[in-house]
């Protein structure tokens, strides 16, 4: 085997949407800068990004509960909720900025229309929901959502669901018109298409063995060249790690000690498919519902209409399931593989405090297909067996850390930046809801690791995010601004008639 040596300004590891964003700004911001992104696939977007792998929910909080506890005091807090949709309408914009400007185009490629609802049962989850209504109604970023606990109303909103149910206890939804489905992997594709166009080296079939610190201070990552089957040394000013499952153990081969006392656990998911033209013209929504008590926040089900592929089909699930993986291309020797010296304590005490989310998994493993279409029909009293098929979905690693305020061994449910001090390296961990905040999350790099850079940039940040550096939440005019904007050029609903303020 041969080896060849390169430099380049700029190494992004891994061809998914988080890696496809950060090229694509700092294309736009600095496009003078050598960028050259290694996938270990021999296609963009496969693995976390690809549209069978995610539920495709431009997550914006519009029916995710799990983003609104219920606090002690009774009162619901709305923080993250609107955390996580001031994100997402910074990506909606962004996206808008490379469709009005020709960067990419046809975004009915990568986003649909679609109401996103919350369906709750039982006396006390719908007055939770109708606090949560309420809550959320209030502020700009939710105006338009609707709630309703009468039965016909909901068969209007939800005639799958609700035909043939009967109603012994209380039920509600909410309900917001101006949700969104995402295709992420055609919109990776799109990104990538558009970075080759700008000389963006992307080289498929190659993978990261290590990454080492050199004695001037750049990153020296050694690749392997699977078509030609030759080693490869790279040199870089800086390194992002966006791997997806796989960005844990190429973190702790910096040896950065912000690698330190890290862990993951990863989980695996199951959907139930139906392509029954019939039954997926009954339902024009993604509902939520409520996690089981002792389940994980990413295992909450859900019944979505999804667009994937040129064709409608509804997904149900997830059903959570296990595999030692951290790709569904990985290793079975992944998790193994990541326990370290520095964070053995930290894997052991996560184990011993999640106790319930492991038998939590291991009922899941028990499963057969007949228990599924019992928990889908918790959701459809007329789900037929022979209409629904079981997909696997992508591997999610959810990030294990010591924390001041849980102690050794957390587990953490979001998405994580992690960066060395001198802002040379950074990786991405975690899962939901990444994609859906994937340009927020790369802003947040370019501040962490180019902060000399962004008063220089921030002319340019505005022009693509116009609302960059302003909080959403308060400000009720920029809202409908933002809203009708991005409405018009990613060829969705009119938001500023859907959303009044």
């Amino acid at each position: 085997m041969s080896n060849k040596h390169t430099t380049t300004d700029v190494i992004l590891i891994g061809a998914g949407i988080m890696s496809a964003t950060l090229a694509t700004l700092l294309k736009e911001l600095a496009p003078d800068w050598d960028i050259t992104i290694f996938e270990k696939l021999d296609s963009p977007g496969e693995e976390s990004s690809n549209v069978w792998n995610n539920a495709g929910t431009g997550h914006s909080a519009l029916c995710e509960l799990n983003y609104t506890p219920e606090l002690p005091d009774g009162s619901i807090d709305i923080s993250k909720a609107l955390t996580i949709n001031e994100r997402f309408q910074v990506s909606k914009q962004f996206w808008s900025h490379l469709i009005n400007n020709n960067l990419i185009d046809n975004p009915q490629d990568f986003i649909m229309p679609l109401p996103h609802m919350s369906l709750v049962h039982g006396e006390d989850n719908v007055a939770f929901l109708k606090k949560r209504f309420k809550a959320l109604s209030d502020n700009p970023l939710f105006k338009g959502m609707e709630f309703s606990d009468d039965p016909e109303k909901l068969k209007e909103w939800i005639p799958l669901i609700m035909e043939e149910r009967s109603v012994h206890q209380p039920i509600a939804a909410t309900k917001m018109d101006t949700g969104t489905d995402v295709n992420f992997g055609a919109l990776t594709g799109k990104l990538l298409d558009y970075l080759e166009e700008k000389n963006v080296h992307i080289k498929y079939s190659h993978t990261v063995d290590d990454i080492k610190r050199t004695d001037d201070g750049t990153w020296e990552v050694d690749v392997r060249n699977f078509e030609r089957g030759t080693l490869e040394t790279h040199t870089a000013n800086f390194v992002f790690i966006g791997a997806g499952g796989g960005a844990l153990p190429l973190l702790q081969k910096t040896g950065i000690p912000e690698s330190k006392h890290v862990g993951g656990f990863p989980v695996s998911g199951l959907f139930l498919v139906c392509d029954n033209p019939d039954v997926v013209a009954k339902h024009k929504a993604k509902v939520y519902g409520k996690a089981p008590v002792g389940a994980p926040p990413m295992s909450v089900p859900h019944l979505d209409r999804r667009y994937i592929d040129g064709r409608e089909t509804l997904l149900f699930g997830p059903f959570a399931g296990f595999t030692p993986k951290f790709l569904k291309t990985g290793s079975n020797m992944d998790l193994l593989g990541s326990v370290k010296p520095n964070n053995a304590l930290t894997m052991l005490a996560a184990g011993a405090k999640n106790m319930p989310l492991t038998k939590y998994l291991i009922g899941q493993l028990m499963l057969s297909k007949d228990q599924y279409i019992e928990q889908l029909r918790e959701f459809i009293p007329t789900a037929k067996n022979e209409d629904w098929d079981i997909v696997t979905a992508g591997q999610r690693v959810q990030v294990i850390k010591d924390t001041d305020n849980s102690g050794r061994g957390t587990l953490q449910f979001g998405t994580e930046v992690v960066n060395s001090d001198d802002g040379t390296i950074a990786a991405l961990l975690g899962a939901s809801p990444g994609a859906s905040t994937s340009v927020s999350i790369m802003l947040e790099i370019l501040e962490r690791c180019f902060p000399a850079y962004i008063d220089a940039w921030e002319p340019k940040i505005k022009e693509m995010v116009p609302s960059y550096g302003m909080s959403l939440r308060n400000n009720p005019e920029l809202v409908k601004d933002i809203h009708k904007t991005t409405a018009q050029a990613l060829g969705l609903a009119d938001e500023s008639q859907a959303n009044p303020v």
